[in-house]
């Protein structure tokens, strides 16, 4: 457990560091870009494709584990829905509002939960949150789009187009070769295996300062009904529900630890372009994931130590 809160710490020190280059302007904003691109179409797709493809999963509770993973987001999805209209009577906030508190309670930032997962668990844990991002990437968007399309009034694509945009996502891309090369057994060249490697090993700390550098603490100054709303789903009540299925599937160890992370790391970056793209708060969206971030610097050690109290 000391490993996996020393992990914290560097993932936080790197997420500072970002938004201190960023800040100053000695990486300026418009670069971060490229970064990020870089990141989420290349090195990130070479840690989960080498990790899975070389993991032995026979050891690995992976069906408890996806079991455990979508009765979190399912529970947290309906118990945010049925929120919705307290929310609107009591706090007046609208629909574009609420898809935004949404997409906050129930999208993770796989960087931040792959980084720490690779610091603590190594090879292992890496391969675990690779099983939950193929599980959770297409619940996930199918269920925001939905959301912002019934509460935002924004234009739904057609199922067809969804499909198409799942299909290129370099996350789901690399889970799928990293199954099929490990079903087959077969062994890859050395050269490849450390060309991969290499890449690999640059994606998660580029990931995560890119995480900072996202990051606005003005945001800080403007706190809400809205805010506090999806701050206490996200990262009270959500780790609450995953270790709750985790007891309940019967999970264990390094898998018991994973469940309750991925539902501990903030939302995900990409919420703020959905909410952009189909009409929903996007300001909003931004302010929500810099205090999740923010307030995740508490919250995930506090609920490791939970998780390490349960499991002995």
């Amino acid at each position: 457990m000391f490993s996996a809160l020393s992990a914290i710490a560097s993932v936080l020190l790197l997420t500072a560091t970002g938004w201190f280059l960023r800040d100053r302007g000695i990486i300026p904003r418009e670069r971060w870009g490229g970064m990020e691109d870089l990141a989420y179409w290349v090195l990130l797709p070479a840690i989960i494709f080498i990790n899975v493809g070389t993991s032995d999963f026979s050891e690995m509770p992976v069906i408890e584990l996806t079991l455990a993973v979508l009765g979190t987001f399912c529970t947290l999805a309906v118990l945010t829905l049925v929120l919705q209209p307290l929310l609107k009577k009591k706090f007046a906030i609208n629909g574009p509002r609420f898809t935004s508190i949404f997409q906050g309670a129930v999208r993770w930032n796989a960087f931040v939960a792959m980084a720490i997962a690779a610091n603590s668990f190594g090879e292992e844990g890496v391969a675990l949150v690779a099983v939950i991002m193929a599980v959770m990437i297409p619940s996930a968007n199918l269920l925001c789009v939905t959301v912002l399309s019934i509460y935002a009034g924004g234009s739904v694509p057609s199922f067809k187009t969804f499909l198409k945009e799942l299909a290129k996502n370099p996350f789901i891309l690399s889970v799928a070769a990293g199954a099929l090369l490990n079903l087959s057994g077969e062994n890859i060249p050395d050269f490849i295996a450390n060309y991969l490697t290499f890449l690999g090993s640059a994606a998660l700390p580029i990931a995560v300062l890119c995480v900072g550098a996202a990051l606005d603490l003005g945001a800080l100054r403007r706190p809400g009904p809205a805010l506090t709303a999806a701050l206490i789903l996200r990262n009270i009540i959500a780790p609450a529900i995953a270790a709750c299925f985790a007891l309940f599937m019967g999970l264990q160890g390094i898998a018991f630890t994973i469940v309750v992370l991925v539902f501990s790391v903030p939302s995900a970056g990409a919420s703020f372009v959905l909410a952009r793209k189909m009409g929903g708060d996007a300001k909003l969206m931004a302010e929500i994931l810099t205090l999740q971030t923010v307030a995740a610097a508490l919250s995930i050690p506090a609920w490791l130590l939970v998780v390490a109290y349960l499991i002995g």
